[in-house]
């Protein structure tokens, strides 16, 4: 499974948290008013992002399980959230655990009552994400997957080799990520029609990133990775990328990332 950094998912951070879709949010919300204790698997944890996120939505009492492959992202967790245990009169228990979803994607323990996933459910292969919604459906259990990327890409002021760029970068993302062929830009819609299929009820909408100069660090390593994963994929030229790169970088005033969001439950 590929990496991604502590100092990157620092980064993304404030974007991702003003970008999940608040009604989503809400349904995930009063599905556990009436509990006053939940245990919530976090796949793909990072390092801890969905806790601060999510925790103010849930039962007062929660027991989080943070999932990662890096243990690194799990060290740079349990540091980022030890002043998160008595949080806003909430009683948070955390622990991690090292887990390769290449391998299964079903490693969440028996008491788990929520799996939620951030910025995860685009890099797996279409027949991954069939298997995690059957076993999810098997228990019974609801799910928040937030951030799964969705194919809509959009910059300010337009340049004439934007969708050239755009269009190579979405087929790198569907490359193989160590699940499989990734669902890459098409993942959030199969993963809503899975659900569906599987009898779940959902809520879904739309949480792209919209990032402007106040996020310009973001917007600068987020277009230097579009035009090195464009040039990866062979099927433009070179000196191409790097004129429109050189351009976007001086120019930009706008980026626009699509994500969906869906929260589902049977």
């Amino acid at each position: 499974m590929t990496g991604f950094s502590p100092e990157w998912l620092a980064l993304r951070e404030p974007a991702d948290r003003a970008a999940r879709n608040p009604q989503v949010l809400a349904a995930c919300r009063l599905a556990f008013g009436g509990r006053d204790e939940l245990t919530i698997c976090d796949m793909g944890a990072g390092t801890g992002a969905s806790v601060r996120a999510l925790a103010p939505l849930l039962p007062r009492r929660q027991a989080w399980v943070l999932i990662d492959h890096d243990h690194r992202n799990l060290a740079a967790a349990m540091t980022a959230l030890d002043g998160w245990m008595t949080a806003d009169d909430h009683n948070i228990r955390i622990r991690t655990l090292q887990h390769d979803f290449g391998r299964a994607p079903t490693p969440w323990p028996a008491e788990t009552g929520l799996v939620t996933a951030s910025a995860l459910l685009d890099l797996p292969s279409t027949s991954w994400i069939d298997a995690f919604v059957s076993a999810l459906a098997a228990r019974r259990l609801p799910a928040l997957i937030t951030l799964t990327v969705d194919g809509v890409m959009t910059a300010e002021p337009v340049h004439a080799f934007d969708e050239p760029v755009f269009t190579a970068f979405r087929k790198h993302q569907r490359g193989d990520k160590g699940f499989g062929p990734s669902a890459g830009p098409a993942a959030a819609r199969y993963l809503e029609q899975a659900f569906i299929d599987a009898g779940y009820t959902i809520e879904a909408g739309d949480s792209p990133w919209t990032l402007d100069q106040r996020m310009a660090t973001l917007v600068r390593d987020l277009l230097a990775g579009i035009a090195g994963a464009a040039r990866e994929t062979g099927d433009l030229n070179t000196a191409d990328i790097d004129g429109w790169l050189a351009d976007r970088l001086a120019n930009t005033s706008a980026l626009v990332i699509g994500h969906r969001d869906v929260f589902a439950c049977l």
